[in-house]
């Protein structure tokens, strides 16, 4: 599956000049900018910044045709077709979307680098949509990456960068900054507006791992949330979204509030009862990272790295592990849930992991139908294709997970 583009230009002082002629990119993924900007450069010689999706001839991605609004430096010498473009503010655009966005973030990341000793040789977007904007910064020492995030996620730079306490252990046997609590990229810099600026992870994403790489990711996850169970309260205080264990059904409901529950309903019923029942089983609440699956983890086979760390939170543990398990067969899915429960109880005697796992089953992805619920509610509605299917599919999962035996 492909995708078919058309961007309507901006000049540089954000102006609308019509729209370049349809052509071709390669991933069907609508917020995969890179291709876009590669492929004007070689069609046209243009030079744009992609700022964010006008609409497309699908419901929801993947593939289609698909228009964006793009902003230009210099006068395409194209012919350009004329078109009809929306262009008034609205209170939930994210800045990187809007004109002149791209180029003020950009120069903010250079900036920094510059500060850092280090020279930009080349700047490449590489994704643009409503949860997150990104670009590859090469220099002289080696790539760095800008990544600017909505209000609903600005606290991934204090998870990257929170400091290991002395005594819960030390981060030094993990990749990444020996001095930070989890196993993610360096923070090189970060705004408080949500820009940062992240060292490289060499290696791949490890989309399509097998059973033994998860088996290695969550045993060196195992070790960062038994290392955070220590420090729970300040990544709270710090601003980490906090879903420990009662808050999570009130947080659940009042995302939902609005959206057609009934596929769920019993289970939204219920869900108190439920989370007291989960508290019984006495595993402590750490830091989650919130969609931990292998294309967050990069690397290679020997040396890994968990990336995105956007939907972290405070809760429960198994979460995560959930999370890492649910595309794979039911007897490996077993074996690492096995291996995942023997280390909890040999941390924390008396507890009962494995009844846990099952409790939380089906709220994993209720849980995930109320995240997509805040993305609705705190996104412009050009960009609601993106997941206004994935609020339903997430509570008729939930209501699965419920009915099986």
């Amino acid at each position: 599956m492909s995708r078919t583009v058309t961007l309507v230009l901006l000049d540089s002082a954000g102006r609308p000049l019509g729209a370049l002629p349809p052509f071709g990119v390669p991933e069907p993924w609508w917020q995969e900018a890179g291709s876009i900007v590669a492929a004007v450069r070689q069609r046209h010689g243009l030079e744009v910044a992609v700022l964010r999706l006008l609409d497309a001839d699908r419901p929801a991605p993947p593939g289609g045709h698909v228009r964006y609004l793009a902003q230009v430096v210099d006068a395409p010498a194209v012919p350009l077709a004329p078109v009809a473009v929306d262009l008034a503010p609205h209170p939930l655009r994210q800045p990187w979307a809007e004109a002149g966005g791209p180029a003020d973030s950009v120069a903010w990341a250079t900036g920094e680098l510059r500060r850092l000793g280090r020279r930009v040789t080349a700047v490449a977007q590489q994704r643009t949509w409503n949860l997150s904007a990104i670009w590859r910064l090469d220099t002289d020492q080696g790539p760095a990456w800008l990544k600017q995030l909505p209000p609903f996620f600005r606290h991934e730079p204090t998870v990257l960068a929170f400091p290991v306490d002395q005594g819960v252990g030390v981060g030094a046997d993990l990749p990444g900054d020996p001095n930070s609590l989890i196993n993610g990229p360096v923070v090189l810099a970060a705004d408080g507006e949500g820009r940062m600026l992240l060292a490289d992870v060499p290696g791949e994403d490890r989309y399509g791992a097998g059973e033994g790489e998860r088996a290695a990711v969550a045993a060196e996850h195992h070790a960062v949330q038994l290392r955070a169970c220590g420090v729970v309260g300040e990544l709270v205080a710090a601003g980490v979204p906090d879903l420990r264990g009662a808050r999570l059904a009130g947080w659940i409901r009042e995302r939902l509030a609005g959206h057609d529950v009934s596929a769920a309903a019993g289970l939204l019923a219920g869900l108190d009862h439920r989370l007291r029942q989960v508290g019984d089983c006495g595993l402590p609440d750490t830091l989650v990272h919130g969609d931990l699956h292998p294309g967050n983890v990069r690397g290679d086979d020997g040396r890994r790295t968990v990336i995105d760390w956007a939907d972290s939170f405070a809760g429960h543990p198994a979460f995560d592990l959930l999370r890492l398990t649910e595309d794979v067969d039911a007897d490996a899915a077993a074996r690492l849930i096995d291996a995942w429960a023997r280390r909890w109880r040999a941390d924390v005697p008396g507890s009962d992991p494995h009844r846990a796992v099952d409790l939380l089953r089906p709220v994993a992805p209720l849980r995930l139908a109320a995240v997509y619920a805040m993305f609705l509610a705190a996104i412009e509605p050009s960009e609601h294709p993106y997941h206004v299917h994935d609020v339903p599919a997430a509570l008729a999962r939930a209501a699965a997970a419920v009915a099986r035996p």
